[in-house]
């Protein structure tokens, strides 16, 4: 009751950081959160940066008012998350995608509703007003108001200039959670023909900044790494929490850069942002104040040695890969499209399997305006792919998503017809990343309920 007192009084606003884009909000005793991931790791394999664990029995005690999810990608809905809360929570989510509310009412939740942007949901004392992202098929940003003051989450989200117009009109800001990161989950996938990241934040972040002049600038969302072992915690992550606190507050020289790991809270109000008591449930583990190490494109290990990290699969698992390589992806490929122009012509693929012993199965296609046909000729190739089996058996079966794949796309020299022609095709125009990916939704979720459900 104190905080409940304390925040009608004066007017503040607890803030808590959970992960990654996680956030509780609380004001005059009603709480709401924001992108509840409950995991370490989440996502099958990002592991929080930093540490952290959770509580799971602390959590399923907590009684949200409305938990709000940006939107569908797994490190932001993530039913094995979800299933840890009192069914009665009210859940708020931008998805254009019904099945997705069929799965979490599956899971026992009544109360789900399906965000529309700029219309205002009511919690309590708080009003959330999902705002629309650059990719409005994906991703919505959240403007939340309560106790006098303006917050906006940016969630995962990069702002165009319609809606930067609309935001500054919102203004003024009180606080930013800015998404600090990013991410290079494409050119991870093509190193040897990717360059490294520039030195610099993205110039439009800070002229964006300038814009919406918040009083307070949190570094947000993509707070985790890979396994310890991958060479993606050296090429992915380009830009640290140094570098960002630098820049920005050379920009931006009335606003202050917070740090909030995960579990810290701050409370805000009119004049001031202080220091509050954490979240109990989620507890640090090891050092918090870590920073990211970019190494440019640090030179990769052979898709072989990476393989060699996961664990063998069974004879099952290992039939279900070979038969989908063999036929399955011959009767898929015909009914995805690439977006650029390369395949509309003959082309030669191989796609290298690597198991666990670092051993390779190459299968090899020819692939035109019929489709893929397997092939066992010597024509010269004009694509690459290679993966490691553990890794295309997650993708077929267990809903893992491209960033975890360790797929290497034309990691070869090709023929100088072929190279130029290339220079205008995009890695995710790979036949497999087409076939596994472009015309599936929710397949880490399905995944998560037929495992929750057959508990």
């Amino acid at each position: 009751m104190l905080l409940a007192v304390e925040c009608g009084m004066s007017k503040q606003l607890k803030i808590s950081r959970i992960l990654h884009a996680g956030y509780v909000f609380e004001c005059e005793g009603t709480q709401i959160a924001f992108d509840t991931i409950f995991e370490n790791p989440f996502s099958r394999n990002c592991h929080a940066f930093p540490d952290v664990r959770f509580d799971h029995a602390q959590i399923r005690e907590q009684k949200f008012a409305a938990v709000f999810i940006s939107h569908f990608h797994d490190d932001h809905c993530s039913l094995e998350s979800l299933d840890l809360l009192d069914r009665a929570t009210p859940l708020y989510i931008y998805c254009i995608f019904d099945e997705l509310f069929e799965m979490v009412r599956r899971l026992g939740f009544a109360k789900v509703q399906q965000l529309q942007l700029n219309v205002p949901v009511r919690a309590g004392p708080f009003e959330v007003i999902p705002r629309e992202a650059m990719d409005a098929d994906v991703d919505s940003m959240f403007q939340v108001k309560a106790a006098g003051m303006n917050v906006l989450n940016v969630v995962d989200s990069w702002i165009d200039g319609h809606t930067l117009a609309q935001l500054a009109q919102e203004g003024p800001w009180d606080m930013v959670l800015w998404p600090f990161q990013t991410m290079r989950e494409i050119e991870v996938l093509q190193p040897s023909r990717s360059a490294a990241a520039p030195p610099e934040l993205p110039e439009e972040w800070i002229a964006q900044l300038k814009v919406l002049k918040p009083r307070y600038v949190v570094p947000s969302s993509c707070q985790f790494l890979q396994e310890p072992w991958s060479w993606y915690n050296r090429a992915f992550f380009p830009i640290s929490y140094r570098q960002f606190a630098r820049e920005v507050g050379e920009a931006l020289p009335q606003a202050q850069v917070v740090r909030l790991n995960p579990s810290v809270s701050v409370l805000l109000d009119a004049a001031s942002l202080k220091a509050a008591p954490p979240l109990p449930w989620v507890v640090p583990v090891g050092e918090q104040d870590v920073d990211y190490q970019y190494q440019g494109n640090a030179a990769p290990p052979r898709t072989a040695d990476i393989a060699r990290h996961f664990a063998p699969l069974t004879a099952a698992q290992a039939s279900r890969v070979t038969d989908y390589c063999r036929s399955g992806l011959l009767e898929k490929y015909g009914d995805v499209e690439a977006s650029s122009e390369y395949f509309d012509e003959t082309r030669y693929w191989q796609l290298s399997v690597y198991d666990h012993a670092g051993q390779v199965t190459r299968f090899r296609y020819r692939l035109d305006a019929g489709g893929a046909h397997a092939d066992d000729g010597n024509a010269a190739l004009g694509w690459t792919t290679e993966i490691p089996a553990a890794k295309l058996y997650a993708a077929l079966e267990l809903g893992e998503s491209l960033t975890s794949m360790y797929m290497r796309i034309n990691d070869a020299v090709f023929d100088p017809a072929t190279e130029r022609c290339l220079q205008d095709a995009d890695a995710v125009d790979d036949p497999l990343v087409r076939c596994l990916f472009s015309d599936t939704f929710g397949a880490y979720q399905a995944a998560q309920l037929r495992r929750l459900l057959a508990r």
